[in-house]
C-alpha cells in the first residue's frame, strides 16, 4: 500500500517562522479557526484600531502584553467559545492562540496574558475609552465602503444575552423569561452587517429605546 504525504496549508509567517498546517500530530490544539480569524484581522486591522482608542495608563516598563495583543487574545477566546475570563489561564500556552497574536509558539517567554490581566484591563477602561471605542467601530464600518454610498440605513434592535451568576446589568426579563442583559444591536439595514452592540440592563427598555426597537427571538 502506498501512502501519500498529506497536503500542507501555508499561512502568513510570524516573527520569522513559517506557519504550515498538516495532520501528522505533534503539539496539538483544537482551535484551528484562530488562524483564520488572525488572517481576517490582518486584512481589516480591527484590533489595532480598537487598541488605539484605549488610553493605556500602564507604565511602559511594566508592560508585558500590549493592548493590541490583549484585545486579539480576548477576541479569539470569545470567538472560539471560551468567553470566561478564567479560560485565559489554560489557553495562554496554546500554540494557535499564541500564533493568533503574532507570537512564536512553544516559547515560554511568549506566553499570553493570564485572567487577572484581563480583569485589570476591564476595570481600567473608562467612559472616554468607551466613547472612543464606539467611534472606532463606526469608523471601521464606514471604511468598508469603497466610495460614499447614496444612503446608509441603520436597523436598531435588541435581543437577550442570558447571564449566569451576578454579572453587572443582569436582571430578570419577563418577555424572555430569564436573567439577561439586553444589548442594543445596530445593523446596516441593506446588507444586515452588524455595526456595533451597546450593552444595556436586562430590564425592559423605556422611552425612545422602546420606540426604536422591539424584542427579537
Amino acid at each position: 500500500m502506498v501512502y501519500s504525504t498529506p497536503e500542507q496549508l501555508s499561512f502568513h509567517p510570524v516573527a520569522g517562522h513559517t506557519v504550515r498546517a498538516d495532520f501528522e500530530g505533534g503539539t496539538l490544539s483544537s482551535d484551528f479557526g484562530i488562524l483564520l480569524l488572525r488572517g481576517i484581522d490582518r486584512q481589516i486591522g480591527l484590533t489595532a484600531r480598537l487598541a488605539a482608542a484605549i488610553h493605556d495608563t500602564r507604565h511602559p516598563s511594566s508592560i508585558d502584553h500590549p493592548l493590541r495583543d490583549l484585545l486579539a487574545q480576548r477576541i479569539s477566546h470569545i470567538a472560539s467559545g471560551s468567553a470566561d475570563g478564567n479560560d485565559a489561564n489554560s489557553l495562554r500556552r496554546d500554540p494557535l492562540f499564541t500564533l493568533g497574536v503574532e507570537r512564536p509558539p512553544l516559547a515560554p517567554e511568549q506566553d499570553l496574558a493570564r485572567a487577572p490581566t484581563f480583569s485589570r484591563l476591564a476595570h481600567s477602561v473608562d467612559r472616554k475609552d468607551l466613547y472612543r471605542l464606539t467611534q472606532a467601530l463606526g469608523a471601521h464600518f464606514v471604511a468598508r465602503y469603497p466610495e460614499p454610498p447614496a444612503a446608509i440605513v441603520l436597523d436598531l434592535d435588541h435581543t437577550d444575552d442570558p447571564t449566569h451568576g451576578q454579572q453587572e446589568l443582569a436582571f430578570y426579563n419577563h418577555y424572555y423569561k430569564n436573567y439577561c442583559s439586553l444589548p442594543l444591536l445596530i445593523f446596516e439595514g441593506l446588507s444586515g452587517a452588524l455595526v456595533m452592540a451597546c450593552l444595556r440592563p436586562g430590564t425592559r427598555p423605556i422611552g425612545a429605546a422602546t420606540a426604536m426597537s422591539r424584542p427579537r427571538r
